[in-house]
């Protein structure tokens, strides 16, 4: 139980930019996504699912984000739109999670959204334990309807976040994390 312990309070991001080859094997990926799959699903809908982002696709990707830009802001400098296309770029591996959750007749839309999410982090740990950085990011190409098209996505489909993973540079740079007295109570009667 200790290493789980260490895992889980060793956890940081690590910039997306700081994370570069080697990255995962395809071994490694599939046990990371087997991974990402052990979350609370209730009703089994499996609200969720992957999309794999390495070598060349990443950067076709990125050619999508960067026309949602341009599409965005018309008037944006070259650097800029470079800059976009980029996103997806810097680590080896990103991992999309995408999240399903529809309107079901038994399970609340909102536990099917927080089981995308509980996958998304179980992807991180897993990452972590594996000895990978990884780093959770949304932005704005999240939510862009042209990007998600160009992505696959259907109408009814968003995404969690772009999991980015790879190998760090260096150790991370631990935030302050709030007291517990300011975020804890204990319910009494």
């Amino acid at each position: 139980m200790t290493d789980a312990i260490e895992l889980l309070s060793t956890r940081s991001s690590f910039k997306a930019v700081a994370l570069s080859a080697p990255g995962p094997s395809a071994a490694e990926i599939d046990k990371l996504l087997t991974i990402a799959c052990r979350v609370p699903d209730h009703g089994k809908l499996t609200p969720w699912h992957f999309i794999v982002f390495e070598g060349d696709a990443r950067f076709a990707a990125g050619a999508a984000i960067a026309t949602a830009f341009r599409a965005n802001c018309p008037d944006a400098k070259p650097e800029q739109v470079e800059f976009e296309r980029k996103r997806l770029a810097h680590a080896p591996l990103v991992i999309a999670v995408v999240s399903r959750a529809a309107l079901h007749v038994k399970i609340p839309e909102w536990e099917q959204v927080l089981s995308a999410g509980a996958a998304a982090m179980n992807l991180v740990l897993a990452a972590h334990a594996l000895g990978y950085g990884a780093n959770w990011i949304t932005g704005w190409y999240a939510y862009d309807r042209g990007v998600l098209d160009a992505l696959g996505l259907a109408a009814h489909e968003r995404i969690a976040g772009f999991i980015h993973i790879g190998t760090p540079s260096g150790p991370a740079a631990d935030r302050p994390r709030p007291p517990l007295s300011e975020i804890a109570t204990r319910f009494s009667v």
